[in-house]
């Protein structure tokens, strides 16, 4: 009996896989190539999934450390003056704040201020 070498099954694979490696840079008509070039650009997507909450985080951290500043105050002791004072905003609503209601956001300055004084007190 001759041997069966599944060409059919491997030329739709072969093809899948350069199907989503079109679009990439280099030679991704070879096979070879479009195979590893997809592997690490799949590795790349995982690990910057994980990145990109780091990054947005990161960003906002430093937009409301930018205008807790301007408030006379440092972002860490806006953070604790905030959990003393009961205000549950994570860090996105903060920053969105920051930018687009000013007057609501330095209330929230004054807040945080007033609740770390009480507790010195």
């Amino acid at each position: 009996m001759p041997r069966a070498k599944g060409g059919p099954k491997t030329r739709r694979r072969h093809k899948r896989q350069l199907k989503l490696a079109s679009g990439f840079v280099g030679g991704r008509k070879l096979y070879r190539q479009a195979r590893n070039t997809l592997e690490k650009g799949l590795t790349y997507a995982y690990r910057d999934r994980k990145q990109k909450k780091r990054n947005f985080r990161a960003l906002w951290i430093t937009r409301i450390n930018a205008l807790v500043r301007e408030h006379g105050m440092n972002y860490s002791s806006f953070i604790a003056g905030l959990k003393k004072a009961g205000i549950d905003l994570d860090r996105k609503q903060l920053a969105a704040l920051a930018i687009e209601r000013e007057q609501l956001f330095g209330e929230l300055v004054n807040a945080a201020k007033s609740a770390l004084s009480a507790q010195a007190a």
